[in-house]
């Protein structure tokens, strides 16, 4: 098999997999999209005659037990992740499964396992982490640019208009933090390249994390400072501080297809902008399991880079919740 014969199935018919994923396979080399399944059969129907699907079925398991697809993306509510993922792996199919991965490390965990058990790849659809700017700010980093980093400042943040969403719902594992803040809080440990070891948050809650903002503590005492929202302003923020300089990236979150630009200021200096152009996050993720499907080889980004992820999700809430600060435990 090559990648671009890897046939996808999708579960759920999300917005994100209307308007993101289908047209990122079809964009990417990735493959196709064969099939969809949602536990309303009309409504697959009706989602896949839009959008050109071939098969649908009004049953997540009788899709993956269908020999019809390779790979499957999982775009169902956070809540769900964890079951239909393992048992998609269970199937002997790849799995793309939406961001958060899970609603705890537990889960997680199970998901990791049931990966290796089946000896397929697992990855989390976290497209920003294939934008091209993360390598860039990586490396300005390492050639010491703006000096030793002492913190981070990370903001995701919007108004919500839909009550009845996925983000507003405790039952389908909303809240800020699962929807948007996880964003700063995996871009820190990705651009640091290193896990927090602490965190500390608090919260408005209203049935869930409505505003959540937390501290998480790194190595050498550096911290990441982070916001997030379902009720503010809609801001998308990335920042990292050194001691003679920082760097500021102005879409990191969702690019829309425009160039992200890397603005660095230093003392006493013209600021200096980095122009990444244009790229497909979306398509580079899909590509990227497909490639680790057909070939065998690994993706980009290792399913524990997840479970950091979820740890510090976990131990950001337990510190909202008790309002005293919480360690982050390693994955394993």
């Amino acid at each position: 098999m090559r990648p671009e014969e890897v046939r996808w199935g999708v579960l759920g018919c999300a917005s994100i997999a209307r308007e993101a994923f289908l047209p990122a396979v079809r964009r990417g080399g990735a493959g196709s999209v064969r099939a969809v399944a949602s536990r309303s059969e009309s409504r697959a129907r009706a989602f896949a005659a839009e959008m050109g699907i071939p098969r649908a079925f009004g049953s997540y398991r009788e899709l993956l037990h269908s020999g019809e697809v390779d790979a499957l993306y999982v775009a169902l509510p956070n809540s769900l992740h964890a079951q239909w993922t393992i048992e998609g792996l269970q199937a002997g199919l790849g799995v793309l499964c939406e961001k958060p991965l899970a609603l705890s490390l537990e889960e997680g965990r199970a998901m990791a396992t049931a990966a290796r058990t089946a000896g397929r790849p697992l990855a989390e659809a976290f497209m920003y982490r294939h934008h091209p700017w993360v390598a860039m700010l990586r490396g300005l980093l390492a050639e010491g640019r703006i000096g030793p980093v002492r913190s981070l400042h990370g903001v995701f943040s919007f108004r919500l208009d839909d009550e009845d969403a996925i983000p507003a719902s405790e039952a389908l594992g909303g809240g800020a933090l699962r929807d948007v803040g996880c964003y700063p809080v995996d871009a820190f440990r990705l651009v640091l390249g290193s896990p927090p070891l602490e965190a500390t948050a608090l919260e408005h809650r209203r049935g869930v994390d409505r505003l959540l903002a937390g501290v998480l503590r790194f190595p050498e005492d550096i911290l990441g400072v982070f916001e997030c929202a379902l009720d503010t302003f809609e801001r998308h923020e990335f920042r990292v501080i050194g001691t003679t300089g920082l760097v500021e990236v102005d879409r990191p979150w969702v690019s829309g297809g425009q160039p992200v630009r890397l603005t660095v200021h230093r003392e006493n200096e013209t600021p200096v902008v980095l122009e990444v152009p244009p790229a497909d996050a979306y398509a580079l993720e899909a590509r990227d399991l497909a490639v680790a499907l057909a070939t065998g080889t690994p993706t980009a980004f290792p399913i524990e880079d997840s479970l950091w992820t979820l740890s510090t999700i976990d131990a950001l809430l337990r510190a909202a919740s008790s309002r005293v600060p919480s360690s982050v435990t390693a994955p394993w």
